[in-house]
């Protein structure tokens, strides 16, 4: 558990240095997700993210209706924050078992952080993306976009960007085009 913990504060500050004192869509996910993460009580990996004009829409499945109320609690009250969109669904099932996380060493925890902050300050910085609402999630090395650009130009640019990347191994596109 203690691992978990400095795992999640290395990450929220790496994240938090990140995104200091900007209001943009990507910053507030972002800050949202880092908030998910160091959360004991709601499992950021279950909750999607994703933000526009600081609309925050929560989605995923989570366990229990007190993480749910966690999760929601801490989106509305991220910085930056206009209203927050409930799609959290609560698991139920008649099993209790739990289905085995994939195990990461913290290296490997920190490798990934340091890629998506990475991945995220390169997008963010060319002008034909920046101020897009694209997410990004790195596991192992893989980095997940996901989000919404204006047109097939800006998903191809984010593509490359995230491929040129330092680190990245491969990346996985779920960008629509608004």
């Amino acid at each position: 558990m203690r691992m978990h913990a400095a795992i999640r504060s290395i990450v929220l500050v790496a994240l938090v240095s990140l995104v200091l004192a900007c209001a943009t869509d990507p910053a507030i996910t972002t800050k949202v997700k880092a908030q998910l993460m160091t959360d004991e009580d709601s499992r950021s990996s279950a909750i999607d993210v994703q933000t526009r004009d600081g609309v925050v829409t929560l989605t995923g499945n989570i366990d229990s209706v007190d993480a749910k109320q966690r999760a929601l609690t801490l989106a509305r009250e991220t910085e930056g924050v206009v209203d927050v969109v409930d799609m959290i669904a609560v698991k139920t099932a008649s099993g209790s078992g739990d289905a085995p996380a994939p195990g990461r060493s913290l290296g490997e925890h920190i490798d990934d952080a340091g890629i998506t902050m990475r991945v995220k300050a390169r997008l963010l910085e060319d002008p034909q993306i920046k101020g897009s609402a694209i997410d990004v999630d790195t596991r192992a090395g893989v980095v997940y976009l996901t989000g919404l650009v204006r047109n097939a130009d800006e998903k191809n640019a984010a593509i490359r960007i995230a491929r040129e990347t330092q680190g990245v191994r491969d990346v996985q596109a779920n960008l629509a085009i608004a």
